[in-house]
């Protein structure tokens, strides 16, 4: 029997190229996004069905699983993919952006798992394939709430690997590096307050170092990664996927806070 799988946040970048992989592979794809009206590509693909989610909104996430099985009969796998970056200094951010970015990346991914455990429960089986980051594991200056939100997520997701095994479920994490997807676009969200002179040479710094990053990765990496998450049969928690995720976290685990954090600081220059 044909597998499915539901992916939210397939409008662009991580999400669309694992529709596509998992297309081509003679899966099912409920490619989910906040606006399906202004999706050309994925509507012309066979076994593929566009559908509106929003992860922020119950109601939507709801009625999505349900198209989903109405259209496919089942679900077999879940990617939480759906999420964007909030960087900057903590007391440059209104409290209002501050909760939207974990209603986005924690409370939305917690919902929509929520909202199709029942299902795999029913089944006795399905996997859950959450997206991190190394953000998850280590961080950046600037980017207390987005690591806030990836390191909620690792530890969801490693509770979750056991609480749901019982009954045939599978957890997954994946843990991209950099990619080259539109994370510093319409899915990143920076604030700054100018006026805040003593932030101003880090945020400088930190973007420089960025710019020179040469070992971000195609999203299409992240598909492949994924698909291997999803398809190799395994209880492996943990994925990473990029050459700088491999490096990065390989220092991590390997030097003690001060060695780390201090090398982190002398490559950008802070």
């Amino acid at each position: 029997m044909t597998q499915t799988i539901l992916i939210t946040g397939a409008s662009s970048g991580i999400g669309k190229a694992t529709a596509k992989l998992f297309q081509a592979n003679g899966w099912n794809v409920i490619a989910t996004m906040r606006s399906p009206k202004n999706e050309e590509e994925l509507t012309k693909l066979d076994n593929v069905l566009v559908a509106r989610l929003d992860v922020t909104d119950e109601a939507s996430i709801a009625e999505a699983v349900e198209a989903g099985i109405t259209r496919f009969g089942k679900i077999d796998a879940l990617l939480n993919n759906a999420g964007y970056g909030a960087y900057g200094p903590l007391e440059a951010f209104p409290m209002d952006r501050i909760r939207r970015q974990f209603e986005t990346n924690v409370i939305g991914l917690l919902a929509t798992t929520k909202a199709i455990l029942p299902h795999f429960r029913s089944n006795g089986s399905g996997i859950i394939i959450n997206i991190s980051s190394i953000g998850g594991q280590m961080t950046f200056p600037l980017g207390t709430l987005y690591h806030g939100t990836k390191f909620a997520v690792e530890g969801m997701s490693e509770s979750l690997h056991f609480e749901l095994e019982p009954f045939g479920v599978k957890v997954k994490l994946v843990e991209p590096g950099l990619i080259k997807t539109d994370f510093g676009g319409r899915s990143f969200d920076f604030v700054n307050d100018e006026s805040m002179a003593e932030y101003q040479p880090t945020i400088q710094k930190l973007f420089a170092s960025w710019g020179g990053n040469t070992e971000a990765s195609e999203a299409s990496l992240v598909a492949d990664v994924i698909w291997a998450a999803a398809t190799d049969g395994t209880e492996t928690l943990r994925y990473r996927a990029g050459p700088d995720a491999e490096n990065l976290l390989d220092a991590r685990k390997q030097q003690d806070d001060a060695t780390f954090i201090g090398n982190l600081k002398s490559g950008m220059g802070l």
